[in-house]
C-alpha cells in the first residue's frame, strides 16, 4: 500500500545498510588479501554506516508537538457539510474502490456508512476475486468496477478511494476519472489522495493526506494547495483526509451531509465518538527520533516477532475488526491474522464477506487477541493500543498511533 510502502522504503533506505562486502571467493580468485585487512575494512564500513545512521537519527526532532488542535468555526463546518451534499440521488449510492493486490482497509468507511443506513454502499474491485487489504484481512467485494458500470451507467454519488499498493493502477485511475466526469464526489482517504492526484483531480485544489506523504504529494502535484490542521478537506467535488483513522470523522461528516446532524451524532455515539470534527494538530505527526528508533528496534528484534490470532465470526463488527488488526499489525513486532474453523467467508455486521487468513479451531492462548464483539470501534482501538503498550511498551503504542495518524490525546494508554 502506498503510504506504508513509504515506511517500507524508509526501512530499505535507512535501515538496509546496503553495503557490498568483498566476496571471499572473488578474493581468492584474484590478488590474495590479508584477512586482517578484510576484517578491519568490514568493521570500518560498519562503523561508518553506524556513524552516518546515528547522525541522521540525532538530527530528527526529539518529539512532536503536543499543542491543542486549532478550532474550527461554525461557518467552516457548515461549508464542509454543504460541499458534501448528495449530488444526484435522494438516497445516495456510495462506491468504495480497491485493487485486488493490496488496498488499505476499506472496512472503516464501509462499516460506518452501512450502519447509518442512509445510503447504498458497495465495495468494488478492478478485477474479479478477493481484495487483499493492508496490513491485514481479505474481503470479497460486491462487484467489479465493470459490473458496477453496467448496473449504474449514471455512476455513483460518492466514490471513496483508499490507499493502494500502487498509485497509478490504470484501471483504477480510468474508473475514478469516469466517475468524476459523471459528477460523483471523490473522497481520497489517507494516501488515497495520491491515487486521486494521479487521476488528475487535485489540480488547483485544496487537499490533505497522511503526514508521511505530504511532501511527496506536494512535489508531484505542485498546484495542489496543502491544508494543515484539518483531518478532512473538501474542495469542488474532491475530498481528502489525513491518516486512515480520519475515515471515522469523514464518514460521520458524510452522514451529516446526507441525513443531518442528529443522525450523524447518533452514529458517532454508536461507534464511540461522541465528539468529532475536522480539527487536527498537524505538527503532532512527524518523523521523530523516538519513531525512528522504535521502528529500528522492533524490526531488528526478529527473534521476538510473533503472529497473533483473532477469531473471525459471523456478524463481526468490521470497523472494530479493521482497527484492532490494523493496530496490532503495525507494531513491527507482530502481525494479526484472523482464523476460523472453516475456509469459507464470514459475513460481517454490514454484510461484507471476510475470508479467514488461517483455518484453525483455536489459537494458542498466549497469542490470542481479545474478541471485538462487545466493543464500540473507537473503544476497541483504544483497547488495542493499551494492549500494545502492555505487551511492547508505550513507545510502540505511540509508534502505531503515529502511523494511524490517531490523535495522541485519544491514543494515550
Amino acid at each position: 500500500m502506498a503510504v506504508f510502502a513509504g515506511f517500507t522504503s524508509f526501512q530499505a533506505d535507512h535501515y538496509g545498510c546496503r553495503l557490498r562486502l568483498v566476496d571471499m571467493g572473488e578474493a581468492r580468485a584474484g590478488k590474495p588479501m590479508n584477512s586482517r585487512r578484510v576484517l578491519w575494512s568490514a568493521l570500518g564500513a560498519v562503523a561508518l554506516v553506524a556513524g552516518v545512521g546515528g547522525a541522521w537519527i540525532f538530527s530528527l526532532p526529539p518529539a512532536s508537538s503536543a499543542a491543542a488542535p486549532p478550532a474550527i468555526t461554525q461557518d467552516e463546518r457548515d461549508a464542509t457539510v454543504a460541499a458534501l451534499k448528495p449530488p444526484k440521488r435522494q438516497r445516495p449510492l456510495i462506491a468504495i474502490i480497491g485493487i485486488n493486490d493490496a488496498t488499505e482497509t476499506i472496512l472503516m468507511p464501509y462499516g460506518i456508512l452501512k450502519r447509518a443506513d442512509v445510503a447504498d454502499v458497495v465495495a468494488l474491485a478492478t478485477k474479479p476475486g478477493p481484495v487483499t487489504l493492508y496490513p491485514t484481512l481479505k474481503v470479497e467485494p460486491h462487484a467489479t468496477t465493470a459490473e458496477f458500470d453496467a448496473q449504474h451507467p449514471d455512476g455513483a454519488d460518492y466514490v471513496i478511494v483508499p490507499a493502494m499498493s500502487r498509485d497509478d493502477d490504470p484501471a483504477a485511475l480510468q474508473w475514478i476519472r469516469s466517475q468524476a466526469a459523471k459528477k460523483a464526489i471523490i473522497i481520497g482517504v489517507c494516501v488515497g489522495a495520491k491515487v486521486v492526484g494521479d487521476a488528475g483531480l487535485l489540480h488547483g485544489k485544496r487537499a490533505t493526506t497522511h503526514w508521511y506523504s505530504i511532501k511527496e504529494l506536494r512535489g508531484k502535484h505542485p498546484t495542489m494547495r496543502y491544508v494543515e490542521d484539518r483531518r478532512l478537506v473538501v474542495d469542488d467535488g474532491v475530498a481528502t483526509t489525513t491518516g486512515i483513522t480520519a475515515s471515522m470523522p469523514m464518514s460521520l461528516t458524510l452522514i451529516e451531509a446526507i441525513a443531518g446532524p442528529d443522525k450523524a451524532r447518533a452514529v458517532g455515539r454508536d461507534i464511540g465518538l461522541a465528539d468529532w470534527d475536522a480539527r487536527h494538530e498537524s505538527d503532532a505527526f512527524k518523523f521523530t527520533r523516538p519513531f525512528a528508533l522504535t521502528a529500528i528496534r522492533n524490526t531488528v528484534a526478529f527473534w521476538a516477532h510473533e503472529q497473533l490470532g483473532i477469531e473471525l465470526k459471523g456478524g463481526v463488527d468490521e470497523v472494530s475488526l479493521a482497527l484492532v488488526t490494523d493496530a496490532w499489525s503495525r507494531t513491527y513486532r507482530s502481525q494479526a491474522v484472523t482464523f476460523a474453523s472453516s475456509a469459507g467467508a464470514q459475513h460481517s455486521r454490514g454484510g461484507l464477506r471476510i475470508l479467514p487468513d488461517q483455518v484453525a479451531a483455536n489459537w494458542p492462548a498466549a497469542r490470542l487477541l481479545p474478541s471485538v464483539a462487545d466493543r464500540k470501534p473507537a473503544e476497541a482501538l483504544d483497547d488495542a493500543l493499551q494492549g500494545i503498550a502492555a505487551r511492547y511498551g508505550t513507545q510502540t503504542t505511540d509508534f502505531v498511533a503515529m502511523q494511524l495518524e490517531y490523535p495522541r490525546h485519544r491514543a494515550a494508554p
